[in-house]
């Protein structure tokens, strides 16, 4: 008898694609979500209240409560006697951190890994003609298709001792630093201050008036050009708002928090 799949990802879009594959090839795995963006605010486990009033200061933003007081226990009692497969790619901030953070709260319990970080997806062969196979930097960024025809499900093996290890120091590290952000540099998930991609956004911006979410379109685009993701598009909108307040940028009109996508800004002109 088939032993009955549970499939455990971070990221709200990668887990629509996965379960559309896996529909499309006949199989009822379930998919569990964990999506809290751990790349962005504090982390400490023992002040959870500071993460909530920073999300909510910076970004205006909830998330939903923690399964208190243990992940692994809420898991196994929903799905006992499943294979757990846990998808995750390193070449993604979010998933990164979404990923290391389950695994500090589930303990030493079994479980099969299945990282993307160094796979090459052979594009669907329905959509145009033949083409190399690619570095896919994210489950959120693969097309349904894409992970069915490679039957990504099958190449998910045990997690060694030795690296769940270092996965583990990883969060340790990043835990106790307990920045604002974590990024990606030189392949490695690092603490960074909250201004990190400022400069990058500067240098975008020039001295013509320009849309928001093109800026930002770009400053996301020159990160896939490297494959990876470090990059929030609400982090980025709050960072251009705090640029127009401190008056290094202007903006054509006023917009509110919410609306910041949708105005225009270039680089302030002396008075």
């Amino acid at each position: 008898m088939t032993q009955t799949i549970a499939h455990f990802v971070f990221t709200l879009s990668g887990a629509g694609n996965l379960v559309q594959a896996l529909r499309k090839a006949g199989r009822k795995d379930q998919v569990v979500t964990t999506w809290h963006d751990l790349n962005i605010g504090p982390i400490d486990p023992s002040d959870p209240s500071a993460r909530k009033i920073w999300l909510e200061k910076e970004l205006g933003r909830t998330e939903p409560e923690d399964r208190a007081p243990s992940e692994r226990d809420w898991h196994d009692a929903r799905f006992p006697d499943h294979r757990k497969i846990v998808w995750l790619s390193r070449r993604s901030a979010h998933e990164y951190c979404g990923f290391l953070n389950w695994l500090w709260q589930w303990g030493d319990a079994p479980f099969d890994i299945l990282d993307l970080s160094e796979i090459l997806i052979s594009p669907s062969p329905e959509r145009g003609p033949p083409r190399l196979p690619v570095l896919a930097p994210c489950l959120a960024y693969l097309r349904d298709d894409s992970i069915r025809l490679n039957r990504l499900w099958d190449l998910a093996t045990p997690l060694p001792r030795n690296r769940r290890e270092q996965y583990l120091e990883v969060w340790r590290q990043l835990i106790s630093e307990n920045a604002p952000l974590r990024v990606i540099e030189n392949g490695i998930l690092v603490s960074a201050e909250a201004s990190y991609f400022d400069s990058q956004l500067m240098q975008l911006i020039t001295d013509d008036w320009q849309r928001v979410s093109r800026i930002i379109g770009m400053a996301m685009a020159s990160e896939l050009d490297d494959e990876i993701i470090s990059i929030d598009f609400e982090w980025l909108k709050q960072r251009l708002m705090l640029l127009v307040e401190r008056g290094q940028l202007e903006i054509l009109e006023k917009r509110s928090r919410e609306e910041m996508h949708l105005g225009q800004v270039r680089l302030a002109r002396p008075r």
